[in-house]
């Protein structure tokens, strides 16, 4: 397969997967496991599958201590975007703090143009304006607190964003010759310890899960939010770049938005579809300009 059509397929996956995020982590929090707690189940058991999957291929998990200390710092910047992203959900709707956090292509590009002179064309530009006002149709009010946006909550999407830009952009510089399934697991297992190290100061005690809901629940969580669409994601990084690959971000909305019309009876409205269309046209374009001539 092409490496750009492999990249955009890649980059595509990733976003549908980690749209399913409500599906296993609404029914959580409606049991009352905390954020940090669905964090901890979510990427622990994310991390266990990496390893079994390593070690079924007969391929070691050691690393060097140089890879270490960069993995750290890619791990705590994933845990950390995931932390502050959730941590918001107590000032403002997700539905709001969803279209903030998509300000993550913007910052993705002004970082590659300010510290790798990557070159900032119309296309990009056009691609982002699409995808951000597609966003907004699709997350336009809703709830009984869709209209309220405390600067508490405002500033903890806009750090998750940027730390969420930081990581996309620090994993296309990362040099090393180790294989995406590798350097996934790294990433994650040193995010599940920056999330234990956040419930350790946040004073927030460990849950345990008592049925098999809850179970399948963060299982589902740890599979496709994370284990494949972290796994994707990396591929489309190396594959396309930074930017374009978080410009198909935009598909992680999309697939939020069908799984609330289908699974949880949200009315498919002209708005939505709007939206829908919008992000489309960004995608396309973006992957009409990255194609080879």
């Amino acid at each position: 397969m092409n490496v750009k059509v492999k990249g955009f397929a890649a980059g595509v996956l990733a976003a549908v997967f980690y749209g399913t995020n409500p599906l296993g982590s609404l029914p959580l929090y409606a049991d009352g496991i905390t954020p940090g707690n669905v964090l901890f189940y979510r990427y622990g058991l994310a991390a266990l599958c990496f390893a079994l999957w390593l070690l079924a291929r007969g391929q070691s998990l050691k690393i060097g201590w140089g890879y270490a200390i960069k993995f750290a710092v890619l791990g705590s910047l994933f845990a950390l975007s995931s932390i502050t992203l959730y941590v918001s959900f107590k000032y403002m709707s997700a539905g709001i703090a969803s279209t903030i956090l998509f300000s993550y292509p913007i910052m993705t590009a002004l970082l590659m143009v300010m510290f790798f002179h990557e070159r900032l064309t119309l296309t990009t530009v056009a691609s982002i304006t699409l995808a951000v006002t597609g966003i907004g149709l699709l997350y336009h009010g809703g709830g009984d607190d869709g209209g309220r946006v405390s600067t508490a909550g405002m500033m903890l999407v806009l750090m998750s964003s940027l730390l969420y830009a930081l990581y996309i952009v620090y994993v296309k510089q990362f040099r090393a010759d180790i294989g995406v399934v590798k350097f996934t697991f790294w990433v994650v297992a040193f995010g599940w310890v920056a999330i234990m190290g956040y419930m350790a100061v946040a004073r927030e005690p460990l849950q345990l899960l008592h049925t098999g809901r809850q179970w399948l629940w963060a299982v589902q969580l740890a599979l496709l939010p994370t284990v494949l669409s972290l796994f994707l994601i990396n591929v489309a990084i190396k594959s396309i770049g930074s930017t374009p690959t978080a410009i198909l971000g935009a598909f992680e909305p999309v697939t939020a938005v069908v799984i609330s019309c289908l699974c949880f009876g949200e009315a498919f409205t002209l708005r939505l579809c709007c939206g829908i269309v919008l992000i489309l046209a960004a995608v396309i374009l973006i992957i009409v300009r990255k194609s080879p001539q």
